[in-house]
């Protein structure tokens, strides 16, 4: 294996393992029913991008210089790191953990290539087509599985419209989730150190979230219960899981990250079924084979052409 394939497979397993584990926010967040989604996003993403800036506080001085000159680059990520976790939670709040996770995760890798070819001229090629079509189909055969919602009865007509909104709160945190991961590969290419890009995105995107967790967090200290998850929240699958992905966008592609995050509607769902009770049918499980499919599909690097010239077209088609 080269030293360029090593890179490669080491930044898909980053992104697994952080994938992995962002897959446990939806249960464990059921373990606070009494804390509002606001609160949890606000705690989850708001004190962990608050972690992340103070452990890259080195990187981000260092690169201070290069931050300013992108500091519209900066400010955008920020701003969509904000907007993420409040969208992201109030969905699994209103549509229930499994729908909520795989329409706000899901729907990423597509919102990623939108925003690659739109801005990066970025061409899909037949293999990442066939990948994400068949990433999608899974997502909604698996959220098609659990029409469940956590929030009201579901034979009410209030169900409806609180599944509705819950629908369209996931499809604006899989744009704010693929915006923020194109951000940062975007810092990354101009030689901004991936720590430095992530400590100074979701440092400001904490500290914009710091209201809402004034005015919305205040049942986090009610039980040490609670207490519990939101210190898990933000130091397990907030910290640590995008200290793995901001590694992973150093060697893969933004919209290859986002596709291989398809594995965590995967954990939600089968945590959700084991933990908290909620069932799974053959088409949930059938949902699951096709996003597996996407991820090998995706993830398997087309070995390099024996031709000595290749173009960094073919290089970034081929990832």
């Amino acid at each position: 294996m080269t030293h360029s394939s090593s890179h490669y497979y080491l930044g898909v397993l980053a992104v697994v393992v952080a994938s992995v584990l962002w897959g446990t926010t939806g249960t464990a967040a059921t373990f606070a029913p009494d804390v509002s989604s606001l609160g949890i996003a606000a705690v989850s993403m708001g004190c962990g991008g608050l972690l992340q800036a103070l452990i890259a506080w080195r990187f981000i001085a260092r690169q201070w210089t290069e931050l300013k000159q992108h500091r519209s680059l900066v400010l955008w990520g920020a701003l969509n790191v904000a907007i993420y976790p409040l969208a992201f939670y109030s969905s699994m709040r209103l549509s229930g953990v499994t729908i909520g996770t795989v329409v706000s995760i899901g729907m990423a890798p597509v919102a990623a290539a939108i925003i690659e070819r739109l801005f990066d001229k970025q061409r899909l090629n037949t293999r990442w087509i066939v990948s994400i079509f068949l990433g999608v189909l899974g997502v909604i055969l698996l959220a098609s599985a659990k029409p469940q919602h956590s929030a009201t009865p579901q034979s009410s007509e209030l169900s409806q419209w609180y599944n509705f909104f819950g629908i369209a709160l996931g499809l604006i945190a899989a744009f704010t989730y693929a915006m923020y991961s194109w951000v940062a590969h975007r810092l990354i290419q101009r030689q901004v150190h991936s720590r430095a890009a992530m400590g100074s995105m979701f440092g400001v995107g904490g500290l914009c979230l710091l209201p809402v967790l004034l005015l919305t967090g205040a049942e986090l200290l009610a039980s040490t219960n609670n207490f519990m998850v939101g210190v898990y929240m933000a130091a397990v699958p907030m910290f640590m899981g995008y200290l793995l992905f901001g590694y992973g966008l150093r060697s893969i592609r933004a919209s290859l990250a986002t596709i291989i995050t398809l594995l965590e509607p995967v954990v939600a769902a089968i945590l959700a079924m084991w933990i908290v009770g909620e069932s799974l049918s053959w088409v949930g499980w059938s949902g699951i084979g096709l996003i597996s499919s996407c991820l090998l599909i995706a993830t398997i690097k087309r070995k390099a052409s024996p031709s000595p010239v290749a173009t960094s077209a073919e290089t970034a088609a081929s990832a």
